[in-house]
């Protein structure tokens, strides 16, 4: 597959995506890897008022002095609102304070339930995953969560092995059959395009194609007929503001080079 990255990296085009999915104002949980420089992007851009919410305990609604690579970095401890611990940042997403957080995984079916826990193969175990982490809090109380992952068959399974962390289960009217008070999968983002979820029936459509890469591609790495959007749009590279933005955030390339 040629993706076509002239002037840009791949991740550099996720991360301004995942940026792009954020409201100013709202309470981001914020995550690593790209999710993190997504999250920087948009507080630097188009939602200034956003506040950050760490796994570690970490509150802040202002920029870290210095570039960060990890939430733990001292930059990111200077001057926060809170320095807590993770039981805290947990009870803000208990009480619904929380709008949107970022998760990744294995594994990913069309209703967008993800898979850490582990892998089957002729109904044997043949890997054992990391597990959920706080994963399945985030899936199951912010009021909405955003995936970000690699596209691949292998990854967008027809039925996940295990539920994680659920998406929309088996379809419409399963989270609230299951008790979950809110939230649900509102976007994938992926190496190859963007996926959101039908508001009827919550299976997965494809709404953008990122830039070099064909319906047929994605459809090649895909594990179950994948709906389309009418309206399939083409993902907007990042401006030359956002990159230079992004530069300064992650300078090195450590998490968005090629």
């Amino acid at each position: 597959m040629a993706i076509d990255t002239a002037g840009y990296t791949l991740s550099e085009l996720m991360v301004t995506a995942a940026a792009r999915e954020i409201a100013d104002g709202e309470v981001v949980f914020v995550g690593m890897r790209l999710p993190l420089l997504g999250f920087l992007l948009a507080k630097r851009t188009h939602a200034p008022d956003t506040v950050g919410v760490y796994e570690l305990g970490i509150v802040r609604d202002s920029h870290a002095p210095e570039p960060i690579l990890t939430m733990g970095d001292l930059p990111n401890l200077f001057r926060a609102k809170w320095l807590s611990d993770t039981s805290d940042v947990m009870g803000l997403l208990q009480k619904g304070t929380v709008d949107v957080s970022f998760i990744g995984g294995a594994q990913v079916d069309r209703f967008g339930n993800l898979n850490t826990s582990y892998i089957m193969n002729s109904g044997k175990l043949a890997t054992r995953l990391p597990g959920s982490g706080g994963a399945c809090d985030l899936a199951c109380l912010a009021k909405r969560h955003i995936i970000i992952m690699a596209h691949e068959k292998h990854r967008f399974v027809p039925k996940v092995d295990y539920i994680t962390s659920p998406g929309y289960g088996n379809g419409a009217g399963w989270r609230e059959k299951s008790g979950l008070p809110r939230g649900g999968p509102s976007a994938v983002i992926t190496s190859r395009g963007i996926m959101k979820f039908d508001p009827v029936s919550k299976e997965m459509i494809l709404v953008s194609i990122h830039p070099g890469v064909t319906i047929q591609n994605i459809m090649d790495n895909t594990g179950w007929p994948l709906k389309i959007s009418d309206t399939l749009e083409k993902t907007p590279v990042p401006t030359e503001y956002e990159l230079k933005v992004l530069r300064k955030l992650d300078p090195e390339g450590y998490w968005t080079g090629s």
